[in-house]
């Protein structure tokens, strides 16, 4: 039976039982314990700077909270399905403790604007967390890319071999990535860190509050300037799950990549035993399972994205229950980001790199092609008539199954006369990166001026 004290009197029949198991949002929103009971205790502490609560109201709130805080700690908590959700458990249990001064709590506020701001909340405190793993995952890239300034790999459009870059300069693609990722989610916070609180149902509310000391106290950069806006904006959390989505998009690339490189047919690296499994049938199996699940739950967190959307594109203002379908895809969204930038981290360090294979793969599909049309326009031959000499080259390589290195000088004169001995140089894969030397380039010395820069950016 619904404990009647929760609603106006204005029913004459109680919840029916699948109603109330269809409607009830306590079983996920639990997770909003401890920001709800923060909202609630600055709220409290506003209303009696405005004289609305007595002092001794405010001191039993603050009293019956901190119980209800160290209850939920240690798991004695009782969570009702018949009180519907987080705000009212608490605010039940808050009246049994300290009688009418728990009543009084949810002066001028509605759970319209009280979910708005728990989610906020708790959405803050997990970007924070979140740019946290980032900033960790991306320094065990820089750990790893240090190594390998000067390892060969190929480079790859298509999937074909393109030209010559160090495996260092691939990771810190990686990097920039992430980079990017954190600098949205440090952007994202911005918005997600006003106060709706005050707004009450829709309209605001005649008592004299001041939201701005509520947002004060708990750290909000300001309020939301809107009523309706404030209790029916979930912007927040879709842009949250956007960039969220993003980073996930970016790490399945990464995943897609390792899988590949640790397949025989590649062998570019091992990735460690605790983060692969073996097979039930194929003794000889070792699985990327890491990677693979990772690819996996992007195509999730990017579900969770459409969810969000779709949620909101139908919704005339102001709240609408259809509201209560947030929290699980933003919950899951938080908690799989959350695992997989952990392990990622973990993984980056327990990869073992295969120099020999990447060189060896580097020379093939005459990765220094390119090279070999920059030394003829240097020479002074057109850029269009150099890229049709080379092709010419590469095919008559092809031919004679060689590499373009192994052409003699008269053979390649054939090509274009303003090729001499000094071919070779650029001809070589050292030869190839080190021509790249620019900012952004691959050449050892500018990837490792990039780490430099990059180690940097994380101390700030």
């Amino acid at each position: 039976m619904q404990d009647k004290d929760t609603w106006s009197g204005r029913f004459a029949e109680p919840v029916a039982e699948l109603v109330k198991r269809y409607t009830a949002s306590v079983g996920f929103d639990h997770k909003l314990a401890m920001y709800d009971i923060q909202g609630s205790l600055a709220h409290a502490q506003m209303l009696a700077a405005c004289d609305i609560i007595s002092i001794q109201d405010l001191n039993d709130i603050k009293r019956g909270l901190g119980q209800i805080e160290n209850e939920i700690i240690s798991g004695e908590f009782v969570w009702s399905l018949d009180l519907e959700d987080v705000h009212l458990n608490i605010e039940k249990r808050l009246t049994t403790l300290v009688g009418d001064a728990g009543k009084r709590l949810h002066t001028g506020r509605s759970r319209n604007d009280q979910v708005a701001t728990d989610v906020r909340l708790y959405l803050r405190h997990e970007t924070g967390e979140l740019l946290g793993l980032i900033k960790a995952l991306q320094s065990a890239l820089l750990d790893l890319a240090t190594q390998h300034t000067h390892t060969i790999m190929p480079g790859f459009t298509h999937l074909q071999v393109a030209q010559p870059i160090s495996f260092a300069h691939h990771l810190m693609a990686y990097f920039e990535m992430l980079k990017r990722d954190a600098e949205r989610l440090q952007d994202c916070r911005k918005r997600i860190n006003r106060l709706p609180l005050g707004a009450a149902a829709l309209a605001g509310t005649s008592y004299p509050i001041k939201r701005e000391y509520v947002a004060d106290l708990l750290g909000f950069d300001g309020v939301c300037e809107n009523s309706l806006d404030a209790v029916s904006d979930r912007d927040f959390a879709i842009e949250f799950t956007a960039c969220a989505a993003l980073i996930m998009t970016h790490l399945s690339r990464f995943s897609e990549e390792l899988i590949l490189w640790m397949s025989p047919r590649f062998g570019f690296i091992d990735i460690a035993d605790r983060f692969c499994t073996g097979s039930s049938i194929m003794p000889q199996k070792k699985n990327p399972d890491v990677p693979e699940l990772v690819r996996g739950k992007t195509g999730r967190v990017t579900g969770h994205l459409v969810a969000l959307l779709t949620l909101m594109k139908g919704q005339p203002l102001a709240y609408n229950k259809d509201n209560q379908e947030d929290k699980e895809p933003l919950f899951d969204t938080v908690e799989t980001l959350t695992q997989t930038l952990r392990i990622y981290a973990d993984m980056i360090t327990g990869i073992k790199v295969k120099p020999d294979a990447m060189r060896s793969a580097a020379l093939q599909g005459y990765a220094t092609a390119t090279d070999l049309a920059d030394y003829l326009v240097k020479k002074g031959l057109p850029f269009r008539d150099a890229h049709e000499a080379v092709a010419q080259a590469v095919r008559f390589a092809e031919q004679r199954g060689c590499d373009l290195g192994d052409i003699s000088i008269a053979e390649l004169q054939q090509f274009s006369m303003h090729i001499v001995e000094d071919v070779y140089q650029v001809l070589s894969l050292e030869g190839s990166l080190a021509s790249r030397n620019h900012i952004g380039g691959t050449a050892p010395n500018q990837v490792a001026a990039a780490i430099v820069r990059a180690r940097a950016s994380l101390a700030k």
